[in-house]
């Protein structure tokens, strides 16, 4: 099942809250990024429709950005209700806990490697560029990233 992106954020800002690890707007972007790159690689199609772009800090989803902007980068500490289902939970639980404590500006680093999506898109096309979806299925393919 698909969902929004900003569903699913609301569903990893309300996991990171509850287990007392609230994140940041930046760090939530890079969550995004990594789940929707564990969701190509384990069931071979998105979890979220949303594109995510090539920003200067990495990838991010412009309408999720926008709506958590006003924490700037302070942790947003706020639970919200979200519809999504048990199996989808686990993979996503999956992620958050092997990033969670990642400082924020390691995923950054992370995201920023050579020769991953961001990186390619960045660097050919300039900074708020569309990473293709194509192109981040096949990475996390390829390279089993998580």
């Amino acid at each position: 099942m698909k969902y929004s992106a900003l569903e699913v954020a609301k569903y990893i800002l309300t996991y990171c809250f509850k287990a007392d690890t609230p994140i940041s707007n930046l760090k939530l972007q890079k969550l995004l990024y990594f789940v929707q790159g564990e969701f190509y690689k384990e069931k071979g199609e998105p979890l979220f429709t949303e594109d995510i772009s090539a920003w200067q800090f990495g990838p991010v989803v412009p309408d999720v950005y926008y709506e958590f902007c006003v924490y700037a980068g302070t942790p947003i500490l706020n639970s919200y209700t979200t519809e999504i289902g048990s199996e989808d939970k686990q993979l996503i639980n999956s992620v958050i806990k092997a990033k969670v404590k990642t400082p924020t500006w390691k995923l950054v680093e992370e995201t920023h490697a050579v020769d991953t999506p961001w990186y390619e898109i960045y660097n050919k096309k300039g900074n708020r560029s569309v990473i293709p979806k194509n192109l981040i299925f096949d990475y996390f393919y390829a390279t089993g990233t998580n």
